[in-house]
């Protein structure tokens, strides 16, 4: 089954933004999602991080808003700022995101 980018986002976050925007540079397709008008969106995103962290973003199959393999475990104490989980990536940095979706294909290196 083909895979497919999902953005959880929020409307006021430049980092969201920011995403949004290079995901359009680079001319990758990506589904995004409002986490703060869809609550179990967030309650996902609480899941994976901890809090509401943005943009979190993952690699899901098509059709779904959720990673197709669960995230790796993100250390106790540990930032889950720009730490390639997988299939999760959060708040990540220019480089970072091109890196990441590098890595699953989603973009060419």
């Amino acid at each position: 089954m083909a895979r497919q980018v999902v953005v959880y986002m929020s409307p006021w976050c430049s980092s969201s933004k920011d995403a949004q925007n290079a995901l359009a540079e680079w001319e990758v397709p990506a589904t995004f999602v409002n986490i703060k008008e869809d609550r179990a969106a967030a309650a996902r995103v609480r899941g994976w991080v901890g809090f509401e962290s943005v943009p979190t973003i993952v690699i899901a199959e098509e059709g779904s808003v959720e990673p197709y393999e669960a995230p790796e475990p993100l250390a106790a104490g540990k930032s889950p700022r720009g730490v390639d989980r997988g299939t999760l990536i959060t708040e990540a940095t220019r480089p970072q995101l091109r890196d990441w979706l590098i890595k699953h294909g989603v973009l060419a290196g």
